[in-house]
């Protein structure tokens, strides 16, 4: 068996995650239906993470494992005929037989954005502020993120991981243009539910409801209760995940 890295992206307006649901279609689902077209066989797909409904990816990595070796390039072709509009194979990499999409990850970037004006056309990819916060404050609270590893009050509750730390390697937000500013994180894991709650706690520090000392203080309590309102998945994007070279066969 030979195993291959996937690296796409997707337009998550329409899913209910990258997750399979029972309820709903889901990107790692629809990818492997089409995958089981062309290798004539089901095909189990392992992505770097799951991104809740409606997130969108301009980069996701998942793995699969192919019988025999694969034309990467004619491959790459073929799937994206059978993959609907919305989701994009950019390449397919032969990585070793033990390479893990989620568990060799070392990094994983995200960007959410938010404006001020209304546009129909960015309706489903920002998220709309009536008033502009102030980002000063908001970038001076979250380099107070660097100082913790245990985000429990940024998390989902009832879920299956074994520990909450997650290491920050960049988090600050950044004007775009003169309606749109962007938040970019990186941490070598984030939890379910995380960057849409730090966004959250942020903007209520740049509405002035939270002190810089009180999100602090959010973050060593440990209690997702005393965190900000997570804020809509539509305007987040994962932009990168990040992995050891030694992992692949081919370039």
């Amino acid at each position: 068996m030979q195993r291959y890295f996937i690296y796409l992206a997707y337009d998550g307006t329409a899913y209910h995650g990258w997750q399979i649901q029972p309820n709903g279609d889901s990107v790692q689902e629809c990818l492997m239906r089409a995958l089981a077209i062309l290798m004539r066989r089901e095909v189990e797909v392992i992505g770097a993470g799951r991104t809740d409904a409606g997130v969108h990816a301009s980069l996701m990595v998942a793995h699969f494992d192919s019988d025999e070796p694969l034309d990467t390039a004619f491959f790459t072709d073929k799937l994206n005929r059978l993959l609907p509009p919305d989701i994009s194979i950019y390449r397919i990499r032969a990585v070793k037989p033990d390479a893990h999409a989620r568990f060799d990850a070392i990094a994983r970037m995200y960007k959410y954005y938010v404006t001020t004006a209304k546009s129909p056309f960015n309706r489903q990819y920002r998220c709309r502020l009536f008033q502009a916060p102030d980002f000063e404050r908001m970038n001076e609270a979250a380099r107070i993120l660097f100082d913790y590893t245990d985000f429990t009050s940024f998390s989902k509750l009832h879920t299956d991981v074994k520990t909450n730390n997650c290491r920050i390697m960049h988090a600050a937000w950044t004007q775009v243009d003169d309606v749109t500013w962007v938040f970019t994180i990186q941490a070598d894991r984030f939890l379910r539910n995380m960057v849409r709650a730090v966004v959250g706690t942020l903007l209520e520090v740049g509405r002035g409801k939270l002190t810089i000392d009180g999100f602090r203080r959010v973050i060593e309590q440990k209690d997702r209760c005393k965190a900000g309102t997570s804020v809509p998945g539509n305007a987040l994007f994962l932009v990168d995940v990040t992995y050891p070279e030694e992992l692949f066969i081919t370039s």
